[in-house]
């Protein structure tokens, strides 16, 4: 990555932001930020690693000579003040997305996408990874209760990051291994229609090298529509596909657990267990499952560690009866 030692990153209290300036932080990074909210948890967590944190706009800040680049989301347009300093002074500008590509270009990168369920499923497969002792590097867009965290810098070969579709930053990533959950009718700021945001999908999945993988729900009808990729090995998942590769049969699914026998290749590996309730949420975790057992995590370990997940803040968080 650049050889920077001062990051500026705007929104910085966001939760994809701050997951960012997290890692740059752990590596050793100076990071400051600016957000007009400053009662955010995540604001509160990255002061005490030592980020520097100003409320609202801060064109001094950019102005000082030491920023070297600065990072931005894209609800900011280039008409703000603090975008306009930094260029003034010949700050390099660039968006959340391409810093994050720039984080996972170290790493063998998986990037979880879809229009529902990509916190879950990017967190399922970080806490699989974590418990099968890979430590990896893990950016997601949502509190893991797991790591007390939303994002965590590991020593291992794998990083493993939510990639936002919204916006069609995605396309700025190019992972080794692209989840796709679903797709749907969404972020029509953004698209023009279904067609549109299929074709973003597609030119995502594009990115995947020849040595990569595509893992991708088979109970979706639109990326159905996208398959087959000739571009890249491609890995379904299903609970009502049983061509898929994995698969889940006997569901079962109660108030406050699920559980389902999970087939791979026509073989079958065992029982799992989800504490939580849901048939999205079996989904996530098969998909969770198809990139761990990918990567080489046993069976027995990722159900074990699927069974002992805590959640994510705002997921099927438990209030109480």
């Amino acid at each position: 990555m650049y050889q920077k030692t001062h990051v500026h990153l705007m929104g910085i209290g966001g939760i994809g932001m701050s997951g960012i300036a997290k890692i740059l932080r752990s590596q050793g990074y100076t990071v400051s930020g600016c957000d007009t909210n400053h009662e955010q948890p995540t604001i509160k967590e990255l002061k005490t690693t030592g980020c520097h944190i100003y409320k609202g706009n801060n064109t001094s800040e950019c102005a000082d000579s030491t920023i070297e680049v600065l990072v931005y989301s894209s609800a900011i347009n280039d008409s703000n003040p603090e975008i306009q300093a930094a260029q003034e002074k010949g700050i390099p500008t660039i968006p959340r997305a391409s810093m994050l590509a720039e984080i996972m270009r170290t790493k063998y990168s998986i990037a979880v996408t879809g229009a529902h369920g990509k916190t879950t499923t990017t967190s399922f497969i970080s806490h699989i990874m974590i418990e099968a002792q890979l430590d990896p590097t893990v950016i997601i867009g949502g509190h893991l209760h797991n790591i007390s965290s939303n994002a965590q810098l590991g020593t291992g070969e794998f990083l493993v990051a939510e990639a936002d579709e919204s916006d069609r930053s995605f396309l700025k990533l190019y992972p080794t291994l692209a989840v796709v959950t679903n797709i749907d009718l969404e972020h029509l700021e953004t698209y023009t229609d279904i067609d549109d945001i299929k074709q973003s999908y597609a030119e995502f999945l594009s990115h995947v090298p020849f040595y990569g993988k595509a893992i991708v729900c088979l109970d979706d009808p639109h990326i159905r529509s996208l398959l087959p990729l000739h571009q890249v090995k491609t890995i379904k998942y299903a609970l009502d596909h049983k061509e898929a590769e994995l698969y889940g049969d006997d569901l079962i699914l109660e108030k406050d657990h699920s559980t389902c026998t999970v087939y791979h290749n026509q073989e079958k590996l065992g029982t799992l267990t989800l504490t939580m309730p849901g048939k999205h949420n079996m989904l996530n975790a098969l998909g969770a499952l198809a990139v761990t057992l990918d990567v080489g995590v046993s069976f027995e370990t990722a159900v074990l560690a699927l069974k002992n997940f805590k959640g994510i803040d705002r997921r099927f968080s438990y209030k109480g009866t």
